[in-house]
């Protein structure tokens, strides 16, 4: 019987891996395979493929339109497909495979339950597997599947795939992979639809799931997720035009609960200012809630007045968390100009924004050796551990613990664009 929390519930996951390892036929396959394709869709690539002499359809194609912008230079972005099976609702979010193009695939990963990483059966682990694995692990997405793609290549050779499997393992112990994820490895070829929806007969040999059972059985949470009460204030709600007398005493405190609960009569610790209060109700648009919990964006009303802004954080009396003006982070650099010490970043964190300067780079990860580097600039994506000098402080958790609480972007002063992720160490 499948878990009722599993049933209907959105799984978020991404496809990466090298150039050339088939993560646009793997994508097409299973949007194929569990007849999400629209028909005329199916219609135009079938005719494509027939236009290119093949005599099969070309599931790549279902995504070589998106390819074709980001190879214009239209978009930098990940492109995202949506389908849904009996069972629940999916995102899949296609990463570039290119090296250049590591800072996409930390925006797929940011809010992925799962990775598929790609590995061709005829290469083995790469560079670039090793930098997707890497990034996994440093962004915490909980469930990692190793695909072995195109079996058909190497004749289905059950030696290769469990040698391919052990090299794996081997680097997943390096970079001590299996702390907070798990790892499931599965040989496929998605060209000929072996082991993605249906199981085929060739490889008859592997007695695991097929890649769709895997989904359908995966959880939607997070590793390390805290179950303590954060609660980010984003507007502070005053209805002044009002001809309801009652509306002019409202003062609300919007916000998303981004973990935990919280009840009617709870008592609360409002940061920096160290202000307490009860909470004396909660709304969910106009209807009135007992408890908030994690997710849900709701509107706090206290027993008390007190001084509260957007950017500080209500958490609960019996809680601690400690405000802060230096954080240490393993940060991906995204932009072209090199982080320096001379400038001046601002820093986002939650719905938080301080000035911010790099006070040193603790080192930079080699992913190909995973030894630690020194060097004086960030360069565009180069991953590092640095300590940041903040202006204003910040409520933070560490990013192990808290996915929301512990991640921050960093933006570009004169700009405004986003030049950094980062995820803030124990």
């Amino acid at each position: 019987m499948r878990d009722k929390n599993i049933q209907d519930s959105l799984l978020r996951f991404m496809t990466c891996g090298s150039v050339d390892d088939g993560k646009s036929t793997l994508i097409g396959r299973l949007l194929f395979d569990t007849k999400t394709i629209l028909t005329d869709t199916l219609m135009q690539i079938e005719k494509t493929s027939r236009k290119r002499g093949m005599t099969a359809v070309d599931l790549s194609l279902i995504t070589d339109g998106l390819q074709a912008e980001r190879e214009q230079g239209i978009t930098i972005d990940v492109a995202y497909r949506y389908f849904s099976t009996g069972t629940r609702k999916y995102i899949i979010a296609d990463a570039p495979g290119h090296e250049q193009y590591t800072r996409n695939m930390v925006t797929a990963a940011s809010t992925a339950h799962l990775a598929i990483i790609l590995i061709d059966g005829r290469k083995g682990v790469l560079t670039q597997t090793r930098r997707h694995s890497f990034l996994a692990k440093l962004v915490g997405i909980p469930h990692i599947v190793v695909a072995v793609n195109k079996m058909d290549l190497i004749d289905y050779d059950e030696r290769k795939y469990k040698a391919i499997c052990e090299s794996y393992k081997v680097f997943a112990k390096e970079i001590k992979l299996l702390e907070n994820q798990t790892i499931d490895f599965i040989p496929m070829s998605a060209l000929n639809g072996d082991m993605i929806v249906d199981r085929g007969e060739s490889m008859t040999w592997y007695k695991g799931l097929t890649l769709l059972d895997i989904l359908e059985r995966t959880t939607a949470d997070y590793a390390g997720k805290d179950k303590n009460f954060r609660f980010p204030v984003q507007f502070i709600c005053r209805p002044h035009a009002s001809d309801d007398h009652k509306l002019h005493d409202f003062r609300g405190f919007m916000g998303r609960v981004e973990s935990g609960s919280i009840s009617l009569g709870d008592e609360i610790i409002v940061l920096p200012s160290q202000y307490k209060s009860k909470v004396k109700s909660i709304l969910l648009g106009d209807t009135q809630l007992k408890k908030a919990i994690s997710e849900q964006s709701v509107t706090i009303l206290l027993e008390d007045e007190i001084d509260i802004s957007r950017g500080d954080m209500i958490i609960k009396s019996n809680d601690t968390i400690l405000p802060s003006k230096n954080i240490n982070a393993m940060v991906c650099w995204l932009s072209e100009t090199p982080m320096t010490s001379s400038r001046t970043y601002l820093i986002r964190h939650t719905s938080r924004e301080s000035k911010v300067k790099l006070d040193k780079i603790d080192f930079k990860v080699n992913i190909e050796t995973l030894a630690h580097e020194s060097i004086a600039n960030l360069n565009m994506n180069d991953i590092a551990q640095v300590t940041f000098k903040l202006a204003r402080p910040i409520m933070a958790d560490s990013y192990e613990n808290n996915r929301a609480t512990g991640a921050f972007i960093i933006i570009d002063e004169s700009s405004l664009h986003t030049v950094g992720a980062g995820m803030i160490a124990k």
